[in-house]
């Protein structure tokens, strides 16, 4: 399984790293290049990951970092976990999701998922998301890709939380999009709750 996950925060790091450790190919994309270098680097910016962690997965060639987003070429699935922070009406600002959506629609290949983590409201994705990847791809959601959102689920103040253990929500556009969301995560988490 090869995955690329985008935005290597607090939600996207963690989850690059347990689907590292469960045998999975990924790379790391980020606009940052101070964050892409310091995992090459096998250097953490996040105080509950060690440096140890990132240095394993990047020694078992299992981890890469990268801005590149033509990297995206050919993977199983693309994982979005960019920010979303609250505007001055206390509604999440998507605009780094739709940034995001412009950014790997001209890589996608037929058959790819595409995941949004990121906390927004409801409609994003199978609306705003699925306009953006549409209008800059040649690709339609549901027929020659796959669209499900999976909320982050992440407890950083918990030094005993543990990315695999907590149970995941996962929704697709269609029957089969969520087939291969399941597919997908159910490589590095235990629990999945299909809806």
């Amino acid at each position: 399984l090869s995955i690329c996950i985008v935005g290597l925060g607090y939600v996207g790091l963690p989850l690059a790293l347990q689907f590292a450790r469960s045998g999975a190919k990924v790379v790391g994309l980020d606009v940052d290049q101070a964050k892409v270098d310091a995992i090459n680097r096998g250097e953490s910016y996040i105080k509950h990951i060690t440096a140890e962690a990132i240095a394993q997965e990047l020694g078992a060639s299992r981890l890469s970092a990268s801005t590149d987003f033509s990297r995206i070429k050919g993977n199983d699935a693309v994982i979005i976990c960019v920010p979303t922070p609250l505007n001055k009406n206390r509604e999440p600002d998507i605009s780094y999701i739709l940034a995001t959506g412009r950014l790997i629609a001209p890589y996608l290949s037929k058959g790819t998922l595409v995941a949004l983590e990121s906390t927004t409201y409801p409609g994003t994705t199978d609306t705003d998301l699925r306009e953006i990847i549409e209008s800059n791809s040649k690709l339609k959601a549901g027929v020659d890709f796959h669209l499900a959102f999976s909320p982050e689920r992440e407890d950083p103040g918990n030094p005993n939380s543990v990315v695999a253990t907590i149970p995941k929500v996962v929704g697709g556009l269609t029957p089969k999009c969520l087939e291969k969301a399941i597919a997908v995560y159910s490589v590095a988490i235990r629990k999945l709750v299909p809806v």
